[in-house]
């Protein structure tokens, strides 16, 4: 048992939170390639060891051993290196939730490639930005008509660009990938030398989302999956052995939280539904009859399962329920608990790292709290002054002593933007921007993205608090918070909603919300201003694009930002304050 977790983790096993904040260490050798050192270790010590069970709508099922990935990459490697693939080189990835995606990505990883992730919803512009900007040599993709079509366009625009390699199908123009991997050796020799990587080398890149400018390409190293150590199997809590669920399309960067890296690494199986589109009904009914232990998904997802009857469907064999992506709205988990019996553990991270403030298995989760911060992130927060807040008192998520050890699964700058870099991670602590508070006993609470935050007739007004106490009322299913001109005011609060099945928009409703939310928060807080919409506008992560909203609005962003440098006592502590 935890045979691959013991060789990096001192310790595996802690009798507290406590205990776990300060002795939880990681050591990252020299060379960790995840391909060789978990896939082909799982497969030499456990040859029958399961890591994967794919299913999909058409009633298409597969399940693959660890064997089967390692046998699988090696073929895809051999007919990627006669392609010219090798170290160093980048290629994009466009492959939805295909079973194929892990295949590739852990053949990417044997030959010291660089893999970018990428979803369906980019057009021909999105991927000429990303692979134009990044030299990406090859594409794979998923058969699809809308993708390919995409696709086709960027070749045409990008001399960088030498294959494309379609998965699950044929079709012109493009190398089939099970043509291409057919009667290649199963055997693929580690490389050595210059042709070998090391932990710094460069082995993934995402696309931040893009909520507040042009997304930037976020570099992993090779050291990453060993950051999601804690991702998987303290905040996810997977089990080895058992079936573990994350909901996310393999572009997205939730996708390397949830689908293969730490999860592996701690011998849990991955439950892959590929499902073409999200229907409340078919998600609950699959995690009802594979028998999952463990899942995730973002809180969207949760409140448009609350949509339906969850108490008719049996969820007992899930012992942990997991969120990130967006904040979990307290009237979601209580919900959740309601008819399952279990809250739901909120995470918090960004595509730049793993899981940075959790609510881990010695922690008791509050509805509405992020939990309390990850061990070896050194996280603080810092006020607009650069002071260490107080209890209560908001300040930006900070990482702190970066220089002292740089923790294993942070990101190492943004390709090709050595300013940004330089500004995010060139000195001793990286701001997320992210504002927060913590109270008493530690536990800490997100107030919102400090672009976010609304300044209205001298109150700083966190949008999270307020969306949170719309998601009470039965008529709303989500909401996003902003800020909107008034003559008078400056800016007031704005609420735009999108309404549960049942309701229709109306000037009582719209009373009705206003006075829910004066009683259920500070009656200053309250939306002066009220819009409905049949969705919001997300990025292709899934997170709401607030930005968009203010700007259609007519607000201009203060992109208040706040120094992390000047603050005093970096060697206190986070639980002692």
């Amino acid at each position: 048992m935890d045979y691959i977790l013991s060789k990096y983790c001192p310790r595996i096993d802690f009798d507290s939170y406590e205990d776990f904040f300060e002795n939880f260490k990681i050591n990252v050798p020299d060379a960790f390639n995840f391909g060789f050192d978990v896939v082909d270790e799982w497969a030499r010590v456990e040859p029958e060891k399961k890591a994967l069970l794919w299913c999909n709508d058409e009633g298409e099922e597969r399940e693959f051993t660890f064997t089967d990935i390692s046998r699988l990459s090696n073929k895809t490697a051999n007919a990627f290196a006669k392609l010219g693939i090798g170290k160093g080189d980048i290629v994009m990835c466009i492959l939805r939730r295909r079973w194929e995606y892990w295949v590739v990505a852990t053949a990417l990883c044997k030959l010291g490639a660089t893999i970018i992730p990428a979803t369906l919803q980019l057009t021909t512009k999105d991927i000429v930005y990303r692979t134009g900007n990044t030299g990406v040599k090859m594409i794979v993709c998923v058969d699809d008509d809308y993708v390919a079509k995409q696709a086709d366009g960027a070749e045409q625009q990008v001399e960088s660009i030498k294959y494309k390699v379609v998965a699950g199908g044929k079709r012109d123009g493009w190398i089939s990938f099970d043509e291409l991997i057919e009667g290649e050796s199963e055997e693929f020799e580690r490389p050595t030398g210059k042709a070998g990587v090391t932990s710094k080398d460069i082995m993934l890149m995402y696309f931040t989302s893009g909520t507040t400018g042009n997304p930037k390409a976020v570099m992993h190293n090779f050291a990453h999956p060993l950051g999601h150590i804690i991702t998987a199997r303290y905040w996810q809590q997977v089990q080895e052995n058992c079936l573990h669920m994350s909901v996310t399309d393999s572009g997205w960067a939730k996708f390397g939280w949830g689908k293969i890296y730490g999860q592996w690494i701690c011998g849990a199986e991955i439950f892959c539904y590929d499902m073409l589109k999200f229907v409340p009904l078919k998600l609950l009914q699959k995690m009802q009859d594979y028998d999952l232990r463990t899942f995730c998904a973002p809180p969207t997802m949760y409140r448009f399962m609350l949509q339906e009857d969850v108490s008719t469907f049996d969820l007992s064999s899930i012992a942990n329920f997991a969120t990130a992506g967006e904040p979990l709205n307290a009237e979601v988990t209580i919900r959740w608990e309601k008819f399952t019996g279990k809250k739901i553990r909120e995470g918090f991270g960004q595509s730049e790292g793993p899981v940075l403030l959790a609510n881990f298995p010695w922690i008791k989760p509050i509805p509405g709290s992020m939990g309390k911060p990850s061990p070896l992130l050194n996280i603080r927060l810092i006020t607009d002054d650069g002071r260490l807040a107080e209890d209560g008192e908001e300040g930006a998520i900070c990482i702190t002593h970066l220089k002292d050890a740089y923790p294993p699964g942070l990101f190492v700058g943004y390709y090709g933007n050595e300013r940004a870099t330089k500004d995010a991670v060139g000195g001793d602590v990286y701001n997320l921007h992210d504002m927060a508070w913590r109270d008493s006993n530690g536990y800490v609470t997100f107030v919102g993205r400090n672009d976010d935050v609304i300044k209205c007739s001298g109150y700083r007004i966190g949008p999270f608090e307020v969306e949170s106490a719309l998601i009470k009322h039965d008529a709303v299913v989500e909401c996003a918070v902003t800020a909107a001109p008034d003559p008078i005011r400056g800016k007031v609060v704005k609420a735009t909603i999108v309404l549960a099945r049942g309701y229709e928009p109306s000037e009582a409703l719209t009373k009705e919300l206003q006075k829910w939310v004066k009683k259920e928060t500070a009656p200053y807080k309250y939306p002066r201003v009220v819009e409905y919409v049949d969705e919001l506008p997300k990025t292709v992560g899934g997170k709401i694009k607030r930005k968009l909203i203010r700007t259609k609005d007519g607000v201009v962003d203060e992109h208040v930002h706040s120094p992390a440098s000047d603050w005093d006592n970096p060697e206190e502590s986070w639980h002692e304050r």
